[in-house]
């Protein structure tokens, strides 16, 4: 008898403890379920494919509500056939304004090439071309072009305005493949060529406005005073190749 009544208190302590166990566990289970819930962080901004190789939708002529004849798809790339000049040619992804962002894209440019990429771009009878408003990632052939460059008028340079640290520059010959990144927030904008940062500035901070001031800009009242706009490229008057257009609002 004294066996049996030990087994019997034996086992009832098991199960005791067993059901204080499996109680902890079940508990833990729900916090921790509770807290997955609470604590998720918003999703973060997604890409957005401005041109995937196959299709020309949202772009169009600056100022106008169709896609020139100068811009087509060839093998997966947005080319420009290099019609264009000073005035005339250039398009805009006019689906949607951008403010803080980051656009990366890949190019690639003709012998003695000159192209550029443009945001916050505003349209309106009194602009004649995206550059009256919009700041200018420059695209050109450093190696190849025909006329002496300055420094803010050559690869990776904010047009007119800031140019690559020395030393900070990938330069690859005309007709190969480049990536260029620009990063732009109020707080602090990035200029990227090659997977390399080329330099990064505060808009219209003091410097900013100085260098807007003292140079061909100053014949542009609104150049680079909008805060929001569409992205843009340039046809200068030469073939040029775009491909895995893409942005992130930020």
């Amino acid at each position: 008898m004294k066996t049996s009544r030990s087994n019997l208190f034996y086992s009832i302590a098991v199960l005791a403890l067993g059901g204080l166990l499996t109680g902890s566990c079940s508990t833990g289970d729900k916090q921790q379920t509770t807290s997955e819930v609470t604590t998720d962080a918003a999703p973060a901004a997604e890409w957005i494919t401005l041109f995937d190789g196959t299709s020309t939708d949202g772009w169009r002529a600056f100022n106008d509500s169709l896609l020139p004849a100068n811009w087509l798809i060839e093998e997966g790339t947005l080319k420009s056939e290099g019609m264009g000049g000073d005035i005339g040619g250039d398009i805009v992804y006019g689906a949607r304004e951008f403010d803080n962002f980051e656009l990366e894209l890949e190019w690639k440019i003709s012998a003695g090439g000159n192209s550029g990429i443009f945001y916050h771009v505003k349209e309106g009878e009194q602009y004649k071309a995206p550059y009256e408003t919009g700041p200018e990632y420059q695209v050109i052939d450093d190696l190849g072009f025909e006329d002496p460059l300055e420094e803010w008028q050559k690869l990776g340079a904010d047009y007119g305005m800031y140019v690559a640290e020395p030393g900070t520059k990938i330069v690859k010959a005309a007709g190969e493949w480049n990536s260029s990144r620009i990063v732009f927030t109020a707080e602090k904008a990035e200029y990227w060529l090659n997977g390399q940062k080329l330099f990064e500035f505060v808009p219209w901070s003091e410097d900013w406005t100085a260098r807007r001031n003292d140079g061909k800009w100053d014949d542009y009242p609104d150049y680079g005073t909008t805060k929001t706009g569409y992205i843009g490229l340039q046809d200068h008057g030469y073939p040029v190749w775009f491909r895995n257009i893409r942005i992130k609002a930020l």
